[in-house]
């Protein structure tokens, strides 16, 4: 497999999440659901400008709490498993996810 290739596949791995884990993602991005179509709503209405791009910012906070969250949660379960188990290249992978994740 090509390096670039291999760099947009998502590996077919899995990730057991507890229950109460599961739950506070699923929440977090059914209310950003809402809020992308509160803004769908808003464009259909022709709401003004600074509305949309007010609720625009408050989705892109949402999805910023979303990936910090999860974020955490990966380094401290995946991460810190395979550096336990002797799996040193997961830090490349943690570094590259953090790359495009601040692009």
């Amino acid at each position: 497999m090509e390096k670039k290739e291999k760099d947009n596949c998502c590996c077919n791995r899995k990730k057991e999440r507890t229950q109460q884990e599961y739950k506070k993602l699923i929440n977090r991005l059914n209310r950003i659901e809402g809020q992308i179509r509160g803004i769908r709503r808003m464009v259909e209405e022709s709401a003004y400008c600074t509305d949309i791009l007010t609720q625009s910012a408050a989705v892109t906070a949402a999805m910023n709490a979303f990936n910090k969250e999860l974020l955490a949660n990966h380094i401290r379960t995946c991460v810190a498993d395979d550096i336990r188990a002797g799996r040193n290249e997961t830090v490349d992978e943690l570094v590259t996810t953090i790359q495009k994740m601040m692009k």
